[in-house]
């Protein structure tokens, strides 16, 4: 496809297909999963008085990225970095600081350098804050029912799908894709952590009928959870 091509007067341009959409740097879902991560990443350093606003950039620093480690791990750096980093190569050092620390910690990074934080690139970051995630959240115990050997046995996918059906044991859910698909999965864990917010879930509850729209919607933003946790 010629990315310059554009339509001649009379023509319309066709739209992409899905998988293009999917694929391209402003697909909706990788605008989710950015707000995902950053209320994430804001819930555990409200305990420091710390916030991010802009997940791409608030990271550049190394500084917000340090104290976020700090709350996971519960323990220091161990190694001093800039206070204020002002230039370009103080920057570079604190992100230094917080990858070594990663490592010592035996978190295996993919492709992920501190020049990748410093710059902004948005996808490696959300790898960085996906690996975090696995590591800190789904790899603690998820729920009180969980034994702990138990946990350490199975990956964090299993893990995350055990959390799942705990939440929702009406369902049989076994996967995150074919049994997304209808809407219904995501809908009744929307209602068990939030009740009240999915009045699609609520509607099936009471045995109304839902709106095919809204079903819909429910249906296409269960695909998204889908390619997030594949």
């Amino acid at each position: 496809m010629n990315s310059n091509y554009e339509p001649q007067a009379g023509e319309e341009g066709e739209e992409l297909p899905a998988t293009e959409k999917d694929l391209a740097e402003d697909a909706p879902w990788k605008k989710i999963q950015q707000n995902t991560f950053t209320r994430w990443c804001n819930e555990h350093l409200k305990c420091v008085q710390k916030r991010i606003g802009d997940l791409q950039r608030d990271l550049s620093d190394g500084l917000r990225l340090i104290a976020l480690l700090e709350v996971l791990s519960q323990k220091k750096m161990g190694r001093k970095y800039h206070p204020r980093p002002n230039f370009r190569q103080m920057k570079l050092e604190n992100v230094s600081v917080a990858l070594e620390f990663l490592e010592r910690e035996h978190i295996k990074l993919v492709s992920i350098d501190s020049k990748a934080i410093v710059d902004g690139n948005l996808k490696l970051i959300l790898g960085l804050i996906w690996t975090l995630i696995l590591h800190y959240s789904i790899s603690m115990p998820m729920w009180e029912e969980e034994e702990e050997e138990e946990g350490r046995r199975q990956t964090p996918k299993q893990r995350l799908l055990g959390w799942i059906q705990n939440k929702v044991p009406q369902l049989p859910i076994t996967n995150f894709h074919r049994d997304w698909q209808d809407g219904k999965a995501l809908g009744a864990l929307v209602d068990n952590c939030a009740p009240g917010l999915c009045p699609v879930a609520e509607r099936r509850r009471a045995g109304s009928q839902v709106p095919a729209a809204r079903s819909w919607r429910t249906k296409r933003n269960s695909r998204r959870l889908s390619r997030i946790t594949r």
